[in-house]
Order: C-alpha cells, then sequence, then structure tokens
C-alpha cells in the first residue's frame, strides 16, 4: 500500500507537470472504486485549472479553479493505485479507470488494478473547514508537522494499553505511520513493537517521534518505497527499500547486533523487530 512517503513523492511529481494547465476533459471508464465516482465532477472539472496539488495523510488534493477556487479533487490511492501524467495518445492500461485530458497534450492517468483507491468531490468548505469532509475529519496530526511532538504522544498514550505499534498507525492518533515505517521507526527508537502504550515514557516518546519524523524523511528523499508494485507520477520506483533496516528481513542478521530479525503479526500486519536492540 503506498504510504505518507510514496503519496508525498507522487504530489511532488505532479507538482512539476500540471499546474496551470488546464482540464479539457475528463473520462471515467470505470467508477467502481471503494467509493463509487460521482460522474457530476466530469462537468465540474471541465476547462478548469489545476493548482498546487496538496496532501492530507494519504489523500491528494487537486484544486480547481474556474476564476475562482471551486473546489478540489481528492483522491486516495488506496492498496495498489497509481496517479501519473504520460502523454496524449499513451495506451490505456487494463485498470485505468480515470483520465484527465490536460491542454498541454499530457493526461493525468488513475490505474488502480484493486479498485481500492478513491475519487471525491470536495467543495471549499470541506477541504479546508469549517465543514471537513468526514474522510479529513476525524485525522490525527501530520507526523512532520510541529503538532506532532513528543509531548503530545506522550500525553494521548497515557491510558491506552494498545500495542505500540498498532498505535502509531492509527489515523487518528497521526496520520501516514504505516507498516513499513512504523516497524523501522520504532527499531530506530529502540523500541519493542508489543510494549503498551501507556508504558511508554516521555524520553521513549522523544526517541519514537525523532525516529518517525526522520524515517518519513528519509523515505520521501529516496522517492518511497518500492516493494511491490508503487512508482512515482513519473512511472519511477522509490528505493527506501534498499536502506530497511528490519522490515521484510526476517531471519537476517540485525544490522546493530547481529542476531535474527524477528517476525510476528500485530493487528492483522507483519511486523518486523529486533529481540535483542528493542526493549
Amino acid at each position: 500500500m503506498p504510504e505518507l512517503p510514496e503519496v508525498e513523492t507522487t504530489a511532488r511529481g505532479l507538482n512539476q507537470v500540471i499546474p496551470e494547465t488546464k482540464i479539457q476533459e475528463m473520462r471515467i471508464y470505470d467508477s467502481r472504486l471503494r467509493w463509487p465516482v460521482d460522474f457530476n465532477m466530469v462537468e465540474l472539472v471541465k476547462n478548469a485549472s489545476i493548482g498546487e496539488v496538496l496532501r492530507r495523510s494519504k489523500y491528494l488534493l487537486i484544486p480547481v479553479y474556474k476564476k475562482t477556487l471551486q473546489g478540489y479533487m481528492m483522491i486516495h490511492l488506496g492498496m495498489s493505485g497509481r496517479l501519473q501524467v504520460v502523454p496524449e495518445g499513451t495506451p490505456r492500461e487494463k485498470h485505468s479507470h480515470l483520465e484527465w485530458f490536460l491542454n498541454n497534450k499530457q493526461v493525468l492517468r488513475y490505474t488502480d488494478p484493486r479498485r481500492f483507491g478513491s475519487a471525491h468531490w470536495l467543495t471549499p468548505e470541506e477541504a479546508e473547514g469549517p465543514a471537513l469532509h468526514p474522510l479529513l475529519a476525524s485525522l490525527g496530526p501530520e507526523p512532520l508537522e510541529k503538532s506532532f511532538s513528543a509531548q503530545y504522544l506522550f500525553d494521548i498514550t497515557r491510558t491506552r494499553s494498545q500495542k505500540i505499534k498498532v498505535f502509531i498507525m492509527n489515523a487518528h492518533i497521526v496520520v501516514g505511520v504505516g507498516n513499513i515505517y512504523a516497524s523501522e521507526s520504532l527499531f530506530t527508537a529502540g523500541i519493542h513493537p508489543e510494549r503498551a502504550a501507556s508504558s511508554l515514557t516521555l524520553d521513549e516518546c522523544k526517541a519514537l517521534v525523532k525516529a518517525i519524523k526522520a524515517t518519513l524523511k528519509k523515505a520521501i528523499k529516496a522517492g518511497g518505497t518500492t516493494l511491490k508494485d508503487f512508482q512515482s507520477s513519473e512511472g519511477k520506483p522509490g528505493y527506501f527499500q534498499q536502506e530497511l533496516k528490519v522490515y521484510g528481513r526476517e531471519g537476517l542478521p540485525c544490522p546493530n547486533c547481529k542476531r535474527e530479525i524477528q517476525q510476528k503479526k500485530l493487528g492483522q500486519r507483519a511486523s518486523f523487530y529486533c529481540e535483542h536492540c528493542q526493549v
């Protein structure tokens, strides 16, 4: 599943190509995504200009203007989605469900083999407040912003017995810390993934917040992680998998102590850790 670094990489790639272009036509080939695509979007975006692509959690927010801001196309990549810009005339793939034809002879194309992604139309009020869309309203802070601090994490964990790895993957607590980056951050911080959230000290919260921020920044710089089928908006894979220390390395030596990396399912997701280095 594309996680925060992959979605951020997609947004940055799109922002090199599509801002200030005009949508000449939108085509919906299959509306059966996680939620049905609203066909009214076709007319709402016709002859509209595109602004700078934003990211909130794992959602891409594409502003649409007709002299003034009309609203946003909110795209989620789901488990296997890609949002790419291709030259007009590029053969459409089997699972390319949405296309936006731009006035620069390029096509913005949404491809999603498993159809777990989504495309919504949001009014400015639904995207920015005060009437936030339900999918945005309950989200926690962005992990790279100041609001996600050691004190915040310490305060919110005091009465929570949930395992810390499952806890930090909850988007209501903090957005965008998916399975790969949760495992890597906990290893960097030296915290066992099965620890109760409430057992963390303030110093451990400081170490974990620092590790999450550093891990995500490094992954964004590397263009994300390609373990299966992630590609950026330019069709390029991510390279952070070359720097993974524990994720997907069950049975291999820990980079610190050389003992075997362990794997266990937590919250229905595979967790990788070092029993010796993480306490």
